[in-house]
């Protein structure tokens, strides 16, 4: 039994793959065929396409031809009408040129008319001339034998007398208007610049470029020192400022020249001392915190100025600008306070001449915004401030102040004049400000030498610290009528060759000595 099922099964494994292979292969020839049939139909379906669109193409090329002979012909019609037109505006053009050119013919003619007529006027004109100098040399002659002077000694002459008689009376007018201009402004000058000057009490310190941290004790220095120097040098190069730690008692010095990061050492050093740990990180830390103070501080000064001006509505960063001054110095002057001072001149003579006190005073306390940070921006504090003006939006009135307030233009408005005189009054007035010593003698000296100068003076003293000359003139070589002209010449020289605050009195005294004997 098991070998017929055996049997049958090996004869079913022969016949299945022989019976799948014809089905397999009917399958392929049936498929064959339709594919063919397909293809047949689809190369019938090609021609027919084939065909209709050549047709289609050759009625298009037709419609084509017959649009392009068309606009051709109009093409050929327009260019034939642009051609009628421009050859009429030709022959127009032609008949304006000749009518042009014959009345220019016209015009030359009368014109040589005229030529020829004017050539003998002036030839006529010449005649007259001739015989005009001629009697004028006969005249000459006559005058110089009559006066016996010659023609250069009598021009001479008759100038020496008008120029000394001119002289005289410019002279004597001058001094009656200087007397009389003098006796009008210089009362009301006084009583403005008296008045403004009474109600202004600002305070005046006067600092340098270094400041002095006093010290418990000189154990003291060698902590601020520390190993091999490492708290002085992280100190110096956070701050920026020198530390000087020499054989002074109890005292370090520290020096550089931009102020606040002088004060934020200062600052930091003393909260190191009270602190008493004294490391690099701790340096670190105590630098930082003294920037934040200082920050707070100049803002802080910043809005206390403008509170004791009376100026608000400033931007914030004019604000901040404004507290920088505090730190800074000019001729030994605190910058923040003579703006200060200027803006309450600057309000007391607005008010006084009937302007607008509030935009004197604005004026005033910014004329010299620039020098907060004219140490970082190349130019002038007057061209850094003007600048800075205009970037935070003041008033043009405000921005032509700060720009003439040292006469680098000329001022157009009264507030501008007003800023400029109450500049020249804080930084001139006695103790505001200081040089050195050496400079304020060479300009003595440049003083003295200026007015010796001039032909006629004796001598010449400055006195007054400089703010005043006085100079004696020789009595036989200048008169009285001169002494005006002398004095406005050598006011001319100084302020074309010397550098000075304020104003310089130029005094000429002339001496009147008489000398007789008795016998």
């Amino acid at each position: 039994m098991e070998a017929v099922l055996i049997a049958v099964a090996v004869v079913l494994l022969v016949l299945i793959p022989i019976t799948g292979f014809i089905c397999f292969k009917k399958g392929i020839d049936h498929r064959k065929k339709i594919a063919e049939a397909e293809i047949g139909s689809a190369e019938e379906q090609a021609d027919k396409i084939l065909s209709e669109a050549a047709s289609e193409a050759e009625n298009k090329k037709r419609v084509a031809l017959v649009e392009a002979k068309e606009e051709i012909l109009k093409s050929k019609n327009e260019a034939e009408r642009e051609f009628k037109e421009r050859r009429n505006e030709i022959n127009r053009q032609e008949r304006r040129i000749q009518q042009k050119e014959e009345n220019l013919d016209k015009k030359t003619d009368a014109l040589e008319k005229k030529d020829e007529l004017l050539n003998k006027k002036i030839k006529a004109a010449e005649a007259r001339q001739a015989e005009i100098d001629e009697l004028h040399k006969k005249e000459t002659e006559v005058l110089e034998r009559l006066s016996g002077l010659t023609a250069e000694e009598a021009k001479e002459y008759l100038l020496r007398n008008i120029e000394s008689e001119v002289r005289h009376e410019a002279a004597i007018m001058i001094k009656e208007i200087e007397t009389q201009a003098k006796e009008e402004a210089d009362k009301k000058a006084k009583d403005i610049i008296s008045t403004a000057i009474q109600k202004c009490a600002a305070d005046h310190v006067a600092e340098t470029t270094v400041s002095v941290v006093s010290l418990p004790n000189d154990e003291m220095k060698g902590r601020i020192i520390g190993r091999e120097g490492r708290n002085i040098r992280a100190l110096e190069t956070l701050t920026g400022i020198d530390l000087i730690i020499d054989d002074t008692p109890e005292a370090v010095i520290l020096s550089g020249f931009d102020p606040i990061r002088r004060e934020v050492a200062r600052v930091a050093l003393e909260k190191l001392i009270t602190d008493g740990r004294i490391h690099p990180a701790r340096i670190e830390e105590m630098v930082e915190r003294a920037k934040k103070e200082v920050d707070a501080t100049i803002k802080q000064e910043g809005e206390q100025a403008t509170f004791d001006t009376g100026v608000h509505g400033l931007h914030p960063e004019l604000i901040k600008l404004l507290g920088k001054l505090k730190f800074r110095t000019s001729y030994g002057q605190n910058v923040l306070k003579h703006s200060m001072e200027v803006a309450y001149l600057s309000g007391v003579m607005a008010g006084e001449l009937g302007v607008d006190v509030t935009i004197a005073k604005r004026a005033g306390l910014l004329h010299d915004i620039g020098k907060a940070v004219d140490h970082e921006i190349e130019g002038s504090h007057v061209t850094i401030g003007v600048d800075l003006a205009k970037k935070y939006h003041e008033g043009k009135e405000v921005i032509h102040a700060i720009e003439a307030h040292h006469g680098d233009v000329e001022p157009s408005t009264v507030i501008a004049c007003i800023v400029q005189a109450a500049d020249a009054i804080s930084a001139a007035r006695p103790g505001a400000r200081r040089e050195n010593i050496e400079t304020y003698i060479k300009r003595l000296q440049r003083l003295e030498e200026i007015a010796n100068s001039f032909n006629g003076v004796n001598n010449s003293y400055a006195i007054q610290a400089g703010r005043e000359i006085r100079i004696m003139v020789k009595p036989e070589q200048v008169g009285d009528e001169d002494m005006s002209f002398i004095a406005r010449e050598i006011c001319k020289k100084i302020e074309s060759e010397l550098e000075y605050p304020g104003q310089i009195k130029v005094n000429l005294i002339r001496e009147t000595r008489t000398t007789d004997y008795a016998k």
